[in-house]
C-alpha cells in the first residue's frame, strides 16, 4: 500500500488543494484487490481507496474514455502509466468532491443547477447507448460495411484541367488552339479566367464526379483519358476539359 503519489513541481491550485487533503485524509493505492465494496462490474478491482470510497478499476477506465485516452472497447493496463495518470486524477476528484461535501458546497442552488444538468447529460447519452445497442446488430454493421467497401471498389476518379472562357467565341477560339498541337497546360496558364487553377496548367487534381459540379459531371461522364471536352457553359462561364487520367 502506498501513499498519494506526489506530484510535479508545477502544480495548479486544483491539485495542490488535492494534494494537501491527501495527507490529511489518508489516501491509499491497493496493490491488490482490497476493501469491502462489491465490484461494479464482473472481474473488478479495487485499486485506492479515498477514506471510505473505493475507487475501481473500471472506474479508472471510464474517466480515461470520457478523456478520449482509449476507445471503449480498447483495455487499459493497471500497470501503465496511462492508468497511474488517470488514476491520481480521480483521486483528486474524489478529495475535491469529498472537502466540497464537507463545506455544504453541493447544497447551494447553482450546484444544484449544475448536477441537475449533468444527470440530464448523462441519462441522455445512456438512453442514446441503450436505443443504438437495441438497434444496431453485428448484421447490421457487416452489411452496412459492405456496402462500402463495394461502393469504393466501384467509384472512380477523374484528374481533369481546365481552361474557362468568359464568353463561347473565346472557348472556341481555345479549341482552335488546342487543335493546332498547343499544349493545354500552356493556353490554360495564358487564356483562362479560373485564376485558382490557371497557374497549375488548370489542373483540377483528382475528383470523382459526384463532387463536380453537374455541368462538368455531365460532360466527363463517358468520355476516356486524353479526351477534349466542351466547350460547355457553366456557371463561371465557357469551360474546354482534358482528362488527363481514370482511375478506380
Amino acid at each position: 500500500m502506498r501513499l498519494f503519489t506526489p506530484f510535479a513541481p508545477a502544480l495548479t491550485t486544483r491539485v495542490m488543494i488535492a494534494a494537501c487533503m491527501a495527507l490529511s485524509l489518508g489516501v491509499a493505492a491497493c496493490g491488490r484487490g482490497g476493501g469491502s465494496d462489491r465490484p461494479p462490474e464482473p472481474g473488478d478491482r479495487a485499486v485506492a481507496r479515498v477514506q471510505d470510497q473505493t475507487i475501481w478499476a473500471s472506474d479508472v477506465k471510464r474517466e480515461a474514455v470520457a478523456q478520449g485516452l482509449v476507445g471503449e472497447g480498447e483495455p487499459l493496463d493497471v500497470t501503465s502509466d496511462l492508468f497511474r495518470r488517470v488514476l491520481d486524477e480521480v483521486i483528486d476528484q474524489k478529495l475535491l468532491a469529498t472537502e466540497a461535501d464537507r463545506r455544504g458546497l453541493d447544497n447551494s442552488a447553482l450546484a444544484q443547477r449544475r448536477l441537475e444538468a449533468t444527470r440530464e447529460r448523462i441519462l441522455g447519452d445512456m438512453l442514446v447507448e441503450t436505443v443504438v445497442n437495441g438497434t444496431i446488430s453485428d448484421r447490421a454493421v457487416e452489411t452496412i460495411y459492405q456496402e462500402q467497401v463495394r461502393l469504393a471498389q466501384t467509384s472512380e476518379e477523374i484528374r481533369v484541367r481546365l481552361i474557362l472562357s468568359r464568353t463561347r467565341p473565346e472557348a472556341d477560339a481555345v479549341i482552335g488552339i488546342l487543335a493546332q498541337g498547343a499544349a493545354f497546360e500552356a493556353v490554360a496558364a495564358e487564356s483562362s479566367i479560373d485564376d485558382a487553377t490557371r497557374y497549375s496548367g488548370g489542373d483540377l487534381g483528382y475528383r470523382t464526379l459526384d463532387v463536380m459540379p453537374e455541368a462538368y459531371a455531365n460532360a466527363l461522364r463517358d468520355k476516356p483519358a486524353g479526351s477534349t471536352v466542351g466547350p460547355f457553359q457553366t456557371e463561371g462561364g465557357w469551360a474546354v476539359l482534358r482528362v488527363e487520367d481514370r482511375r478506380r
